[in-house]
């Protein structure tokens, strides 16, 4: 990794996981020792956003099951660890599967400066995006979701409604429609403060794919955030979106590996 990657590496573990915000109303970031943690409702994305680089071998097995205790005693069936290949110590993946949690598929960790992306919008015959602003809209997108990925959206639809209502300004919610149908949708969270702002989702239903409809969600996001003074778009990218993120100008500083804990 270059000198320019690892200080941007660098400053995304200080303002997005060190110093991270609450991602959505009703949440709050927990900043204990050696871990930062979010914590909301059952419905609310609850996990551990940060762990101290000076974690060691030493400390770390109490340092999970603090957490793990802390969940379980504000009656939550399930949280993650947010970990990334840098994290410390070297076998903290190790240590949190002996500790009970299980591995969900690695991410890859892309950031691209604002100003080095294209904003221009270019999108196939008969599809256009428009921003989403009611609870039809959210239907909408959960439609999109569940026929992209195959997989529920009840969790996203409350976290989605809530910004809409009480943080419209942190949020931007984008459909891509072939008239009355929506045939993906994106989201962009905005994180003040920060500099950056992370997109999400970008599912294209199977007949549309292959034909720009994603790279134009990134390009109309990426407008929104410029004009907005955001400096970095950050993306936890699958194995699909990765290879056309890199080829807009992203660069992968890390993976991203969630290790989900569910009490039995």
């Amino acid at each position: 990794m270059n000198h320019d990657h690892e200080a941007l590496l660098a400053l995304f573990d200080r303002e997005m996981r060190e110093h991270a915000r609450p991602d959505g109303p009703g949440v709050r970031v927990e900043r204990t020792g050696d871990v930062v943690r979010q914590v909301g409702t059952a419905d609310d994305w609850n996990g551990v956003v940060w762990s101290a680089p000076d974690l060691d071998p030493a400390r770390a097995d109490a340092v999970i099951a603090a957490q793990v205790a802390h969940y379980a005693a504000l009656g939550h069936g399930e949280f993650e660890w947010k970990l990334y290949a840098h994290d410390r110590p070297a076998d903290l993946a190790h240590r949190l599967l002996a500790a009970g949690f299980e591995a969900e598929e690695p991410e890859t960790l892309l950031v691209a400066p604002v100003a080095d992306l294209s904003t221009a919008v270019e999108l196939p015959d008969g599809v256009r995006l428009r921003t989403v602003s009611d609870a039809e809209d959210v239907e909408l997108m959960a439609r999109a979701h569940e026929r992209a990925f195959g997989s529920d959206w009840s969790r996203l639809r409350h976290q989605v409604l809530a910004r809409l209502a009480e943080n419209p300004d942190g949020f931007v919610g984008v459909l891509a429609m072939v008239g009355d149908e929506p045939v993906s949708s994106a989201r962009m969270e905005l994180y003040p403060g920060t500099g950056f702002a992370g997109l999400w989702g970008g599912g294209t239903v199977e007949a549309w794919r292959g034909k720009g409809v994603y790279r134009a969600l990134v390009a109309f996001r990426a407008r929104i955030a410029a004009e907005r003074g955001y400096r970095y778009l950050q993306v936890d990218a699958s194995d699909m979106s990765s290879p056309i993120l890199r080829r807009l100008g992203f660069v992968a500083l890390s993976t991203t590996t969630p290790y989900v804990y569910r009490s039995h």
